[in-house]
């Protein structure tokens, strides 16, 4: 399956780089790019792309309001590219509802890699960089801003497995780590994890991730 890409940066010559990096790879198509938020909004409602690679810093609309609209109107999942693994941006990009996160000095294996993982439908990248958004925002009580809050009562929705499965989100697994804790088949891992997502009114693992560290699970 090839993965379709929309590249939004607004400098030229980064994001020439990052089309001529996701070019090279075989299994994914570089089918749009924008300099500003709006023009990646725009794309991605005429486009449909699986991913929509998308700086935060950027002029007209910034990237974290692009993810917001692009999320939630269900144009595509979103990988945000960021200076800095920890910054407000970060944090309204997680509140937006971004699939995950890539520093902007990942190497062109991890580019593409993050790239491949998102369109897989596992929204934990650079796991390293995920833990410490994690405890970022259970040190500092960041609010996650999540529908359903931190009212434990929220768990009862889940079974026993479905609480589980949350516990292992909270600690930045992925779904082929979470196979292997759990002994279940990877594609029963997507399964409940998506379960968890819809119970919980979450936009993303990572946000799921967050709300299982605020409750402790």
């Amino acid at each position: 399956m090839t993965v379709r890409v929309v590249v939004a940066e607004d400098q030229s010559a980064v994001r020439a780089g990052l089309v001529l990096i996701l070019g090279s790879a075989p299994d994914i198509e570089v089918v749009g790019e924008a300099a500003d938020g709006e023009r990646a909004v725009e794309l991605a409602r005429e486009l449909r792309p699986d991913l929509v690679l998308m700086d935060v810093q950027m002029p007209r609309m910034d990237g974290v309001t692009a993810t917001g609209i692009v999320v939630a109107e269900g144009l595509a999942d979103v990988l945000v590219l960021t200076t800095f693994d920890l910054d407000e941006y970060v944090f309204g990009a997680l509140r937006a509802g971004a699939a995950g996160f890539l520093l902007k000095n990942a190497d062109a294996r991890e580019l593409i890699e993050a790239v491949r993982t998102v369109a897989r439908g596992e929204g934990l990248i650079a796991p390293a960089v995920t833990r410490r958004l994690i405890a970022e925002f259970a040190a500092a009580g960041r609010p996650a801003r999540v529908p359903s809050g931190t009212d434990p009562a929220v768990l009862d929705a889940l079974t026993p497995r479905e609480r589980e499965v949350l516990s292992t989100l909270g600690q930045g697994l992925s779904n082929a780590e979470i196979a292997v804790r759990l002994d279940m088949a990877e594609a029963t891992v997507k399964t409940h994890v998506s379960k968890v997502l819809g119970k919980l009114e979450l936009r993303s693992r990572v946000q799921a991730a967050v709300l299982a560290q605020e409750l402790g699970v």
